[in-house]
């Protein structure tokens, strides 16, 4: 089976040490190349090459195989500190961890020989919502499908495809070379312009039935309880902590800003002088303390759930509630610290209009909308006790 060392320390505390250390070992590079991130609609290559090297790609990769396997809190510290440098860059990183992660856990031996040759860890992207259709034939299945979100795509090793296979009444994850992928350039929105995240299509693809796995059917094969989470919880914390890291970076830089910017009438006074803006900021800061606490408690919850098998589908609501809870909190945060930063927020480029253009762009990501706020308070009020992915 593939295996090489591990490049972080198993505990808890160490380990989070290690990975932040990481974090600031590319700092520069990160921070250099957040324009050509933006302005190419993509990770720029050398902040690919440096999450490669730093490691902070495999963040979510089975120790077994040399990953990080950091739990879902310390995952957040991680993904929090290179938002804090550039959206982004963080984005791409935690969705390319965590597809790959998500493979390597239940993969087979002989499926990792393949994605592990030469020991270099493999990039995927992917998406968690299933569509197109498998068929089965000789030897594997032929597929035919369109998926959007593809994060990460542009500099993908492999994709992972979910696909319907009416033919066996199940769902096939299907793992497939990038040459074999048309990625559609379609990816030219308003925030998060950095990630990449274009649609990516299989028109009549053979894959083989050992690049082919029954979602329902395929056991875990190596790693902890991190792989036990389920959906949405194998995911759930990072959009939480990427929304909330993006409004303290907001917060920071509003905070900053007042100190010298002026508004009034003549001479006017500094925002920071402002009653008004020095409660903006207080309420902002209790507002986002509060809910990474609550993430925080509800991630540790669930973790715990996992040691024995996957999460009760209650907490799993609990979670997803959690995570769209909080992304509307960043929102609001954000939006009232960029009305003060007046006109110096609104030219584009601008730190507080990016980050309100990437919150508002994330908030419509399947996860964390409104129906996650349907799904838990009809759990609360008992009216259902399924699956809280709707």
């Amino acid at each position: 089976m593939v295996g090489v060392s591990a490049r972080f320390p198993s505990g808890r505390y160490a380990k989070r040490q290690a990975l932040l250390a990481a974090v600031e070992s590319v700092r520069d590079v990160v921070a250099a190349n957040v324009d050509v991130t933006e302005q190419g609609r993509t990770l720029a290559p050398a902040v690919v090459e440096a999450f490669r090297e730093s490691g902070l790609f495999t963040l979510k990769l089975p120790e077994v195989l040399g990953g990080a396997e950091a739990d879902p809190v310390v995952q957040m510290d991680v993904i929090e500190a290179v938002a804090m440098i550039d959206p982004s860059a963080a984005w791409s990183m935690f969705i390319g961890s965590a597809v790959t992660g998500g493979v390597s856990a239940n993969a087979s031996d002989e499926l990792l020989e393949v994605l592990f040759e030469g020991d270099r860890f493999p990039c995927m992207a992917g998406t968690l919502k299933p569509d197109g259709l498998a068929t089965p034939v000789e030897g594997g299945f032929r597929v035919t499908g369109r998926w959007g979100w593809g994060s990460g795509i542009c500099h993908a090793d492999y994709v992972s495809a979910l696909v319907l296979c009416p033919d066996l009444g199940t769902m096939i994850r299907c793992v497939v070379p990038i040459a074999d992928v048309t990625v559609h350039d379609n990816w030219h929105v308003m925030g998060m312009k950095g990630t990449g995240s274009c649609d990516y299509e299989l028109d009549d693809v053979f894959v083989p039935d050992l690049f082919a796995s029954d979602l329902m059917k395929t056991p875990q094969r190596r790693g902890g309880q991190l792989y036990r989470l389920g959906l949405p919880g194998y995911v759930i914390n990072e959009h939480a902590i990427f929304a909330l890291a993006i409004a303290r970076l907001a917060l920071n830089t509003a905070s900053d800003l007042a100190i010298e910017k002026k508004r009034g009438y003549g001479a006017g006074t500094t925002i920071a002088d402002r009653e008004v803006f020095q409660r903006a900021v207080a309420t902002g800061d209790l507002r986002l303390k509060a809910c990474r606490a609550y993430a925080v408690d509800v991630l540790e919850r669930l973790f715990e759930a996992a040691a024995d098998g996957p999460p009760d589908p209650h907490i799993q609501g609990e979670a997803r509630a959690m995570a769209t809870f909080c992304t509307d909190e960043a929102i609001a945060v954000t939006g009232e610290l960029f009305r003060h930063g007046g006109g110096t927020a609104v030219f584009l480029g601008s730190v507080l209009e990016r980050c309100l253009r990437d919150l508002y762009t994330v908030q419509s990501h399947f996860v964390v909308n409104d129906s996650s706020y349907e799904v838990y308070g009809q759990q609360l009020l008992g009216l259902i006790e399924d699956s809280p992915l709707r």
